[in-house]
């Protein structure tokens, strides 16, 4: 049998709590009731009741993506700065950055193991897998995106623009006609922990790369800092965050090649309070919420740009991504762990 979330907020209490915190500016999330303060738990210990009090429904949105009976668990512990989950369906594992070691680890779904997966890794930050299922990379100590071919071999897929070096490219996702997109901005360049210091020659932007010819074009740089980037599930717009001085997710059209009509989607708070935070990595669901790694933990916001629901985690978390049999299992990086969670909605995209 199915249960749903017992709330903490009624829809009229809701209502009434973000009414008293008067107008919010446009593109701006709104004002949510103030958060019960959180509990540390014993990973190691004895579980928490069911529902887990750290999954929680900020709009009626939310209810049905809550599973009444799952917890947030910690898969495992030891990273320094955990970034760029992505699912591999075939090999039922999980692969991730651990950018200042400079390697990849791999948690694989049928015993729960972890190991080291790649080392050295360039620093890499984002992840994804190809639509023919090849590992895509961000590095960040080899100002590069590359690619794992079925043998072992690595290609390069893009590492200038216009005769100049990339800055530090950040995350990387795949759209259906096989073009591949990625963020490029400074942060591994901005010292020697998560990659080599260097000077940027390039404007932070978002790059396309051509599936047929290999080409790379600059999609926008109308964005301060771009990082974590989806599409959403008709693959109709972009999202990305900019984790610069308008830390906010910005949206365009996707038109073939081009990036049109772009905009302020939302700027994300703390809910319950005024301050603004910023989104790190993110990824749609099947519904077109966006699944951002937002403080403190997990922020869901839904496609008018309201924050619907939120996962509380105990460490900064810095990317998400869906998979699992099902897809409908939650994977979050979080400074130096390795979180997840089922949920009642699946992913959108591969990866």
């Amino acid at each position: 049998m199915r249960h749903r979330h017992s709330m903490t907020f009624t829809r009229r209490a809701f209502l009434q709590a973000s009414l008293s915190f008067g107008v919010v500016a446009p593109g701006v999330a709104s004002q949510q009731p103030v958060l019960s303060p959180y509990q540390p738990r014993d990973w190691d210990g004895d579980p928490l009741p069911y529902p887990d009090p750290d999954i929680i429904a900020l709009d009626d949105r939310f209810r049905s993506y809550i599973l009444f009976n799952t917890p947030i668990q910690r898969l495992y512990v030891g990273t320094l700065w955990a970034e760029g989950p992505a699912w591999n369906g075939v090999g039922r594992f999980l692969v991730w950055s651990d950018i200042p070691n400079n390697r990849q680890l791999r948690w694989i779904a049928d015993d729960g193991r972890v190991s080291e997966f790649r080392n050295p890794s360039g620093s890499s930050n984002g992840n994804t897998f190809d639509r023919k299922g090849r590992q895509l990379s961000c590095e960040h100590s080899g100002r590069r995106v590359v690619r794992y071919e079925y043998n072992g071999d690595v290609t390069v897929i893009a590492d200038s623009f216009q005769g100049k070096p990339l800055n530090s490219p950040n995350d990387v996702v795949v759209h259906h006609d096989g073009s591949i997109w990625f963020t490029d901005p400074p942060y591994g360049i901005r010292g020697n922990y998560e990659g080599i210091a260097g000077e940027s020659e390039l404007p932070f932007s978002v790059y396309r790369v051509d599936p047929s010819t290999g080409n790379i074009a600059r999609a926008t740089d109308e964005i301060d800092a771009p990082n974590g980037l989806c599409f959403s599930p008709d693959y109709r717009r972009l999202y990305v965050a900019d984790t610069g001085s308008g830390r906010e997710i910005k949206t365009w059209e996707v038109d073939d090649e081009l990036l049109t009509n772009g905009r302020r989607h939302v700027q994300l708070a703390i809910p319950g309070t005024n301050t603004i935070t910023g989104a790190d990595g993110i990824r749609c669901d099947i519904d077109g919420n966006i699944w951002a790694g937002a403080r403190p933990g997990v922020q869901v916001i839904a496609p008018d740009g309201e924050t619907i629901g939120l996962i509380r985690l105990p460490e900064v978390c810095a990317n998400v991504c869906f998979g699992g049999e099902r897809r409908n299992r939650l994977f979050m990086t979080a400074s130096q762990s390795l979180y997840s969670v089922y949920l009642g909605i699946q992913g959108a995209g591969i990866a």
